[in-house]
């Protein structure tokens, strides 16, 4: 999956997972213009697999796709979360928001959770006054999320309600734990923790 466009992934999923930040919004959309999935019968009004393990894989493969995630990491994710004594799924979502990647897409510092990825990598973050370059840091509460932003861009307002930002503008605090419900709406993790239970 990591190989294909990022439009041909909505397309395939039949959804926008919003992967392209800001171009996901304009009419010219590929999702949009072609609300289909990708290939010569993608069109065709094929129907597509609808027994229990295509459902899960789906939506695991959905959710490694808004991520931004390896099969890998997503199985490691998994595996420390069913040996919490919370609910599985709730600590698994968990564990993926508390990335500091995702964490920096979360408070509008980038565009995309890609983008935001990059910044990490390239030392653009600061976690505490400190500079980070692990997209799959794991944050907690209270931390300070700092970012390096061009001098033209500004930060985007819809930042999740669980940060914090400063006055500072390019900056925010992890205020509290993510909001599970809210997050899993568009996410049936359920079908994910039965794809990896078999």
């Amino acid at each position: 999956m990591e190989k294909l466009d990022k439009c041909r992934i909505c397309r395939r999923m039949g959804e926008k997972l919003f992967l392209k930040g800001e171009k996901c919004f304009l009419p010219s959309c590929p999702v949009t213009k072609r609300p289909y999935a990708p290939g010569q019968s993608g069109g065709k009004g094929r129907m597509r697999k609808t027994s229990d393990y295509a459902k899960q894989l789906l939506e695991k493969q959905k959710a490694r796709a808004i991520y931004g995630l390896s099969e890998k990491q997503m199985s490691n994710y998994f595996e420390i979360a069913r040996k919490k004594r919370h609910s599985t799924g709730n600590e698994l979502i968990r564990l993926i928001e508390m990335r500091a990647d995702n964490m920096v897409y979360r408070g509008g510092l980038s565009a995309s959770r890609s983008e935001a990825r990059q910044m990490v990598t390239h030392g653009n973050v600061f976690v505490n006054d400190k500079k980070i370059h692990s997209p799959s840091l794991q944050l907690k509460v209270g931390d300070t999320v700092r970012a390096n932003l061009p001098a033209a861009k500004e930060p985007r307002k819809d930042i999740s309600p669980w940060l914090k930002p400063t006055k500072a503008g390019n900056e925010f605090e992890i205020a509290m734990d993510p909001d599970i419900e809210n997050i899993t709406s568009s996410i049936n993790i359920q079908l994910i923790i039965e794809f990896y239970s078999r």
